[in-house]
């Protein structure tokens, strides 16, 4: 994408200029840009237009429309913890049943379904819009968790969660991007707060599955465990598909997502964008002030940018600019993600920390249930009943934890970087600090310890990393950072395979991660509290 030379960015008469320069937001936002990323960062005219439909969402506020949003979206924050954990839960019934040579491949395929679904979204919805992506996700992880259910053997268990994990690895990257496109900028804290929904996820799971595989389950004495002595999982997943179908059909049926506004602009629909806004001030019962002119004054910009490139006088349509430049080539999206210095190192920073804990993260957790149920020796009576009991425990903590980060990201001084940096590095002390418990409650208070700091992580990272990227590419930002999560965590029952799990050196190897990816997150160049996303 081709940068405005200086003149057109240090022009104080243009339209861009004189907007970029307004106030839009009130209270703490009016310190200087009142945008997360700072102003040139982006093509002018986007930028721009992004300001005026960011000062009309924030006229309408939070109402009707946003909080039934906030419901359905998640939906989306609960399946995208929900599934993996699924695959933890179910992880040691299936492979007792079927007796595979190598069980983590349950996890690799999982893990390989989660990175096509995050590269397939996550980069199509800056192509053909957030809408499609976001009722068929849900849908599709449904239908697939049902039907293996009825998997006759290991190869066709790992083939049918692959699959539903392409759907669940859709989730938040498309999820993530339509909420904060349509929240003002007062209320951007609350993509903090929605990960209640991805701890709650994880406590109703658990909750199902303490009875349905603490009682339908092969336990590790039994010489035999055949397909009637272990319908738990089988059960359990046809619990977990089912209410993955009811959240579709809620969705689908009963709500109407609107394309995002700014998305619509930056595809040269100014009209379309303007229309849904004030569908949106409808439903909230309000009006909104928004006219397609206050969004086409600044196309006359965009046409002299590109008559300067072009080295001709010839007039072109209102919009075209805009359109050539985003529209030009699908790169552009992962071009602008580094189009300035600080552009290109927060990208690569969120990148890496999303990568970090990608390895960590399931290295420790995926198969927590079977560390635990292989260590009844030490660590209780290592009862399948005992082991889904303890993950209830450990599920209910995380709840806290998410209402926590919601208030501490609001917090002056500390704010989004802050919370991230401190609860990371607190996630890998605690499990560090695991590796000491000799005793059963020991293991379990460090796991629930574990368990909220790293809600808290979770919380604050799924809503950082949308607020730094703009809207016309936060498609492919999410994708970006989400692919290269799910990439190591396709490492993670790879060396799972190798290691010795009794021993404690996956949680050395996980305590590392979260400590270098909260050092990493002090550095981190934006910080987007009490500031609109573009």
């Amino acid at each position: 994408m081709a940068a405005p030379d200086s003149k057109n960015n240090d022009d104080s008469d243009s339209p861009v200029a004189t907007y970029i320069a307004d106030d839009v937001i009130p209270g703490d936002l009016q310190s200087g840009d009142d945008s997360a990323l700072p102003s040139g960062t982006f093509d002018p005219v986007y930028e721009a237009k992004a300001r005026v439909l960011n000062k009309a969402i924030q006229e309408i506020g939070m109402g009707r429309y946003q909080w039934q949003l906030f419901v359905v979206v998640g939906f989306g924050w609960a399946s995208d913890n929900m599934w993996p954990i699924v695959t933890s839960l179910i992880f040691t019934p299936v492979k007792n049943e079927f007796n595979p040579v190598h069980g983590e491949f349950l996890t690799l395929a999982q893990n390989i379904g989660l990175l096509v679904g995050a590269i397939f979204w996550g980069f199509g919805c800056d192509v053909f819009g957030r809408r499609w992506a976001f009722n068929l996700t849900i849908g599709i992880t449904g239908v697939f968790g049902l039907i293996a259910a009825g998997s006759p053997n290991f190869a066709a268990a790992g083939v049918f969660a692959a699959l539903w994990s392409i759907g669940v690895g859709g989730n938040l990257p498309v999820d993530s991007a339509i909420f904060l496109e349509f929240l003002p900028a007062s209320h951007q804290y609350l993509l903090t707060v929605l990960s209640i929904d991805w701890a709650f996820a994880q406590l109703v799971a658990t909750l199902v599955a303490w009875p349905l595989l603490g009682n339908y389950t092969c336990q590790e004495d039994d010489l035999v465990c055949t397909k009637d002595k272990n319908m738990g999982w089988r059960y359990f997943l046809i619990a977990m598909g089912g209410l993955a179908l009811a959240m579709f059909i809620i969705r689908f049926v009963f709500f109407t997502i609107f394309e995002s506004p700014k998305f619509l602009m930056s595809r040269g629909k100014d009209a379309e964008a303007v229309a849904v806004v004030h569908e949106v001030a409808r439903r909230n019962g309000k009006t909104s002030t928004l006219t397609l002119e206050d969004l086409s004054q600044f196309d006359v910009l965009g046409v002299e940018i590109q008559q300067e490139e072009q080295g001709t006088g010839q007039q072109t349509s209102a919009g075209a600019a805009l359109k050539r430049q985003l529209e030009k080539v699908k790169m552009t999206h992962l071009r602008s993600l580094f189009s300035t210095f600080k552009m290109g190192l927060s990208t690569t920073m969120i990148t890496i920390i999303w990568a970090f804990i990608g390895l960590g993260f399931p290295l420790y957790n995926a198969f927590l249930p079977y560390i635990q149920a292989t260590r009844g020796t030490d660590f209780g009576d290592g009862s399948t009943y005992i082991t889904y009991r303890n993950e209830v425990i450990i599920a209910v903590l995380g709840i806290p934890g998410c209402i926590m980060g919601g208030y501490l990201v609001e917090l002056p001084r500390f704010g989004r970087k802050g919370t991230l940096a401190a609860s990371t590095i607190l996630t890998g002390v605690f499990l560090f600090a695991s590796t000491t418990a000799t005793k059963s409650d020991a293991l379990l208070g460090f796991n629930c310890a574990y368990s909220f700091m790293s809600n808290v992580m979770y919380a604050v990272l799924y809503a950082y990393t949308p607020e730094v990227f703009p809207t016309k590419d936060r498609g492919t930002g999410n994708a970006l950072t989400a692919s290269a999560n799910r990439i190591f965590g396709i490492m993670s029952p790879i060396i799972a395979m190798f290691a010795n799990l009794n021993s404690a050196a996956p949680v050395y190897v996980s305590g590392a991660l979260f400590l270098t990816a909260g050092l990493l997150a002090i550095g981190l160049p934006f910080e987007s509290r009490g500031r609109a996303s573009l």
